[in-house]
């Protein structure tokens, strides 16, 4: 199996992290994983509930479409038992892994029409998973320099103020109102 080095990135953006392989059949999978060989790494194989299941990836492609044409070529090379495997699979995904961020504004991962052509053909699909920016990386980004944030409110210490007693009064007054209308 090849063995896994970091990629580095910006923390605070939003970055491509790999194409994973995710296989599920009511078929057991090691046969299909061993078929592989070397050129993948392999997370899980194995029971998953009512059936089996194979989480491959190939280490740190540039970007998505060459992580998919990469796995696809592997896939296309497997002798007959495991491309019988791949072929009676319920589930063949291309998952597209991101690591969401506070920059840019937005970013685009585009797939090559060859390459969406050949997901087609393997009968896969491509399912796009987006991991969560850090809450401790959107508060250190929001609060570190001060100043007024894009609500126009004054940036601080990420402590909000308390509530005044008349604001505390107002706002359950309100509160009141609304509900007994609905009632």
């Amino acid at each position: 199996m090849k063995t896994k080095t970091a990629g580095t990135f910006d923390e605070e953006a939003t970055n491509f992290l790999n194409v994973d392989l995710d296989i599920f059949s009511k078929s057991r999978l090691e046969p299909l994983v061993v078929a592989f060989g070397d050129a993948v790494w392999v997370h899980y194989v194995g029971r998953e509930g009512s059936r089996y299941g194979a989480h491959l990836e190939l280490g740190f492609p540039r970007n998505a479409d060459t992580g998919i044409k990469a796995l696809a070529a592997l896939v296309r090379q497997l002798p007959t038992s495991a491309w019988n495997l791949w072929k009676n699979a319920q589930v063949k995904d291309f998952n597209i892994g991101i690591q969401g961020g506070i920059k840019p504004h937005y970013c685009e991962f585009p797939l090559q029409l060859d390459t969406l052509r050949e997901i087609v053909k393997l009968g896969a699909r491509v399912v796009i998973t987006v991991y969560a920016a850090e809450a401790n990386r959107l508060a250190s980004h929001t609060y570190a320099r001060g100043g007024r944030g894009r609500s126009g409110k004054e940036r601080g210490s990420g402590r909000k103020k308390k509530p005044s007693l008349k604001t505390r009064r107002v706002r359950l007054r309100t509160i009141r109102r609304r509900t007994s209308r609905l009632i």
